[in-house]
């Protein structure tokens, strides 16, 4: 590959929020495409993982990774044909492309996926994945996949949680092995083990879609009929309580570590894959820079005991259990022993999708470690300016021919990544993007609706977050973000409420926000622009509505 100069046709960059066309797509930039006509794209499920503008190797792997785990995903479960299940080597078919430096889906995929599944719909895999169904998507119900899917179904539902548990502990094995390897590894050693990441990284990145699609989103889906049904209890309430959730178990370990029951130290070693921005490659994650879990620990260890987060674990464990018998004692004794067996598969699924996503998550940092070990070396022999310079090359630049002018790229793409940084894009689109600019006009409204997943009532003053940086976040306060990743479980632990852009029912800050018992809208869309720092506000996270009390002093 000879990559074009940074004085070479294309350089000339639109100023945000300019009246200038579209940016051309262009092969030297991974980070931004062009949408066929008419086609439904959103930001919201992917930008849970991959929050904010990303580099060129965060997206490069993510691209494939994510593309092939999902119609491998609807594989397993019957809906899509062998054919659909691979991924296309024209860009322009794939469901998952880069607008902007952002990651975006194409929901006309996944809507025609689950028109194919008896029990769903196209629009209900679009409000469960992504909060709201769009009003331009169009469904077309068919029953032609229904005999393969009532045969692949049932098989991938009981095998993939044994498989996911054995690949889990494998995984963290490894991972630990590698990590403390990388340090000694020469550049051919570091390749070797950056092309062996990448490879389980897109294995476990798989098992996580499959987990989703056909064991925890389906169950979740028999409990929502199932409360509907009966008219008793919530779901927001039957979907928490059940312990085993891996982001967690970081507040637990964090909990014992302020009580002096475990030193920081063990702390990094169970959990330093995770960390501000962990989506991104080029991040520094808790293993490499634990200043921010001393700080929490320090925050931990001045709360009172009646916090603690496993006795608040059993508190909501004995509600949903009160809840289950609730709504057994409803329903007529000939359906009880189903919904029994139900229930008693929830508990026991629900919790998988935070183990699979810990996997690829740890696969991913192994990744980040030889990949930053890569740079080190080619940094040293004056191959590349910098270290951090090895996140904006692709796979195989890495791992096989280097390009032509590898500064040029380099600084050609970074020029790039600034300018998208610069922009921001909406959360959905039809066709072809427009970058957007805050403006005071959006912070006008009083209230913000969204999705309520986690009850409960609060009031106080919020504080918004657009850089995972936790450093001024205060106990008490209600956060708002664009997104959120598994590393804010740790912050959500000594905060009021959780309000966030994007995400639906089975979003990590959901899935956390219920097991943590703080109270949590997502979907609000507007929320980080609407909100502002020291707003009073009051978060209700059963109807989904954000109310701002009163503004700060700065924003009146």
């Amino acid at each position: 590959m000879t990559a074009l100069s940074p004085s070479g046709p294309g350089s000339e960059l639109p100023a945000a929020g300019s009246a200038a066309g579209p940016l051309p797509a262009e092969s030297w930039d991974p980070l931004h495409a062009g949408s066929p006509p008419g086609r439904l794209w959103s930001r919201a499920n992917i930008g849970e993982a991959l929050p904010g503008v990303l580099t060129t190797l965060t997206w490069d792997l993510w691209e494939v990774a994510a593309e092939g785990a999902t119609r491998e995903a609807f594989h397993a479960l019957g809906a899509a044909t062998r054919g659909e299940s691979r991924v296309p080597l024209d860009r322009e078919e794939r469901f998952s492309s880069a607008f902007y430096g952002r990651g975006a889906v194409q929901l006309d995929f996944l809507s025609s996926m689950g028109d194919r599944i008896p029990g769903t719909s196209g629009a209900a895999i679009a409000e469960q994945v992504f909060g709201r169904v769009p009003e331009t998507l169009v469904g077309l119900r068919t029953r032609r996949r229904y005999p393969i899917i009532a045969a692949r179904m049932p098989y991938t539902f009981f095998r993939i949680p044994s498989v996911l548990r054995a690949t889990a502990a494998d995984t963290q094995q490894w991972w630990r092995c590698q990590i403390a390897s990388v340090p000694d590894l020469d550049h051919t050693a570091a390749v070797r083990l950056f092309s062996e990441a990448t490879a389980r990284f897109r294995r476990n990145v798989a098992l996580q879609a499959t987990t989703l699609f056909c064991v925890v989103q389906p169950i979740y889906n028999v409990l929502e009929k199932l409360t509907a049904g009966v008219g008793v209890g919530d779901m927001t309430s039957l979907a928490s309580g059940y312990g085993s959730v891996p982001e967690t178990a970081v507040v637990a370990d964090l909990w014992r570590a302020s009580r002096g029951e475990m030193d920081i130290s063990e702390v990094v070693d169970r959990n330093g894959f995770h960390g501000p921005h962990e989506g991104e490659l080029s991040s520094r994650v808790w293993r490499e820079d634990a200043t921010a879990l001393h700080r929490l620990v320090a925050e931990y260890a001045v709360m009172d005991e009646e916090r603690n987060p496993l006795a608040r674990e059993a508190a909501l464990r004995d509600r949903r259990l009160e809840l289950e018998r609730d709504i057994l004692a409803a329903l007529p004794p000939v359906r009880r022993p189903l919904a029994r067996r139900v229930l008693h598969t929830a508990s026991t699924v629900i919790p998988l999708r935070g183990m699979a996503k810990e996997s690829f998550l740890q696969a991913s940092d192994t990744i980040r470690a030889a990949a930053r070990r890569v740079g080190d070396l080619l940094a040293s022999d004056g191959t590349i300016a910098t270290s951090d310079d090895v996140f904006f090359l692709t796979e195989s630049e890495i791992a096989g021919r280097r390009p032509d002018d590898i500064r040029g790229l380099i600084e050609r793409r970074r020029e790039r990544y600034a300018y998208y940084r610069s922009i921001e894009l909406p959360t959905h689109w039809q066709g072809d993007p427009v970058p957007i600019v805050a403006t005071a006009e959006s912070r006008a409204a009083d209230s913000v609706n969204g999705v309520g997943v986690s009850p409960g009532v609060v009031e106080g003053f919020a504080r918004v977050v657009t850089d995972p940086d936790f450093d001024y976040v205060e106990p008490g306060e209600i956060l708002v973000a664009a997104a959120t990743d598994p590393s804010w479980s740790s912050i959500m632990f000594i905060s009021a409420a959780l309000v966030v852009d994007i995400g639906g029912a089975l979003s990590h800050a959901a899935i956390v926000a219920r097991e943590l018992a703080v109270p949590c809208v997502v979907n609000t869309i507007t929320g980080t622009r609407s909100i502002r720092t020291g707003d009073r506000c009051r978060v209700d996270g059963t109807t989904g509505i954000v109310t701002v009390l009163e503004r700060a002093a700065s924003s009146s």
